[in-house]
C-alpha cells in the first residue's frame, strides 16, 4: 500500500461513556487501530476530542457544562487525563505521542500558522504521533473552531493530508435520519457536499460532544476545498482504519479521486486571514483575475475602501459582488494614487516597486 498522510478525528462520544469518563474499551480500540496504521508505514495525525468530556465528572458536574468557565475548567482537568492515557497506551505499542493544543489565533496569525505547520511536519518526519486538540482552557467564544470536526479539516489542509477520517457513532450519511426512519438510504460515496445535504443534517450530537452531522459535513466541505478526501463513519477493531483506507469502511466516502490542492499561503489567505479593506475592479480586471490567471494591476481598479497597509489582505469586488481576496503590495493611501493608471503612467512615482497590486500567487477566488 502506498504511504499516505492521514488525519484521524475521534469525537468525545467515541472516547467516553455516558458519565463522561474515558471508556477504556473504546479508547484501546482506537489505540490499536492507529498503531496498525502506523505499522503499515503511514503518517498519522490524531485530532482528539474528549478533554471537556473527560474532565467534567472530576469537577462534580452531573453532565457536560454549558458555561464558558465550566468548559474551560473541565478542559484543564480533562486534557491532562486524556494525554496521560494516550502516552501510557501508545507507549505500550512503541509509539511516542506529542500533544499540540491550537486556537483560532494560531491559524489567523501568519507566523503562528507557519510555525504550526513546521512543528507538525518535524514531528511526522521523526516518527512522532501528533495528538491535536483545541486549547479549550484559553479559547474565547469568538475565537473557537466551533468543534473538532472543523479543526480536523483545517489541520488536514495545513499538512496536505491524503485522507481525513472522521469517526463517529453513525455509519455514514443517509437521505434521512436512520434512527427515526428504518427505510433511510445510506450513501456509500458522494462527490461533494451540497446545500441539500446540509439542510438535512440538522441536529446535535451526543450529550458529551459538540458536533452533530451538520458540523461534520461543513468540515468535509472545507477539507474538500483544500484538496483532501474525507470519510465519515464508524468502525471497530484494530484493522478498522486500514479497511477505511482500502475502501471497505463502514461509512461514506466523500470527494472525487483527484482534487486540486491549495498551498499553505493561499489556504491562509482564503480561510484564516483578517480582511482589512476593499478594492473595486472593472470587468477587464475581473476577467484577468478569474479566468486568465493574471495579477491585479492598478489600471483595473476604480475604488478603494478602508485603511490598510502593505501585506494586509483585502476583498476584491466587481460590479456583481465579491470575486475573491488577496494580499496587497501597497497601502490604501498608495493605491488611491495609483488606481486607474496604466503601467507607463506610474513609472515616475517613486514609491512604485511592482506593477502588481495583488500578485496571482497571493490571490484566491471567492
Amino acid at each position: 500500500m502506498e504511504k499516505k498522510r492521514i488525519v484521524v478525528k475521534i469525537g468525545s462520544s467515541s472516547l467516553t461513556n455516558a458519565k463522561g469518563e474515558i471508556d477504556h474499551e473504546k479508547f484501546s480500540d482506537h489505540i490499536d487501530a492507529v498503531t496498525a496504521l502506523l505499522n503499515k508505514g503511514h503518517e498519522v495525525l490524531l485530532v482528539s476530542s474528549g478533554a471537556v468530556a473527560a474532565g467534567f465528572a472530576s469537577l462534580g458536574y452531573p453532565s457536560r457544562p454549558i458555561t464558558l468557565k465550566g468548559k474551560q475548567a473541565a478542559a484543564a482537568v480533562g486534557q491532562s487525563l486524556l494525554i496521560c492515557s494516550y502516552i501510557e497506551k501508545f507507549g505500550e505499542c512503541g509509539v511516542i505521542p506529542a500533544q499540540i493544543l491550537l486556537t483560532r489565533l494560531d491559524f489567523s496569525t501568519r507566523d503562528r500558522y507557519r510555525n504550526a505547520y513546521q512543528t507538525i511536519t518535524e514531528l511526522l518526519e521523526r516518527g512522532i504521533l501528533p495528538i491535536i486538540n483545541e486549547n479549550d482552557t484559553v479559547s474565547v467564544e469568538e475565537l473557537t473552531f466551533g468543534d473538532n470536526d472543523m479543526l480536523s479539516a483545517l489541520v488536514s489542509g495545513l499538512v496536505h493530508a491524503d485522507q481525513l477520517i472522521i469517526l463517529t457513532d453513525i455509519n455514514g450519511l443517509y437521505d434521512s435520519n436512520p434512527r427515526g426512519n428504518p427505510e433511510a438510504k445510506k450513501f456509500d460515496f458522494i462527490d461533494e457536499i451540497n446545500e441539500e445535504f446540509l439542510a438535512g443534517a440538522e441536529g446535535a450530537g451526543s450529550k458529551v460532544g459538540t458536533g452533530g452531522m451538520k458540523s461534520k459535513l461543513l468540515a468535509a466541505r472545507t477539507a474538500l476545498s483544500l484538496g483532501v478526501r474525507v470519510f465519515i463513519g464508524q468502525g471497530k477493531g484494530k484493522e478498522k482504519l486500514i479497511e477505511i483506507l482500502d475502501g471497505n469502511g463502514d461509512g461514506t466516502y466523500i470527494g472525487k479521486e483527484e482534487l486540486a490542492t491549495i498551498n499553505n499561503n493561499r489556504q491562509w489567505i482564503a480561510l484564516h486571514s483578517e480582511v482589512c479593506g476593499e478594492i473595486y475592479v472593472d470587468e477587464g480586471a475581473k476577467d484577468a483575475l478569474l479566468f486568465r490567471g493574471k495579477s491585479l494591476l492598478p489600471a483595473g481598479i476604480y475604488d478603494v475602501k478602508g485603511n490598510f497597509r502593505k501585506g494586509d489582505v483585502v476583498e476584491v469586488f466587481s460590479e456583481n459582488g465579491l470575486i475573491g481576496k488577496g494580499k496587497v503590495l501597497y497601502s490604501s493611501d498608495e493605491l488611491i494614487k495609483m488606481m486607474g493608471k496604466r503601467t507607463d503612467e506610474l513609472k515616475d512615482d517613486a514609491f512604485i516597486s511592482s506593477v502588481e497590486v495583488i500578485h496571482r500567487n497571493n490571490w484566491v477566488k471567492a
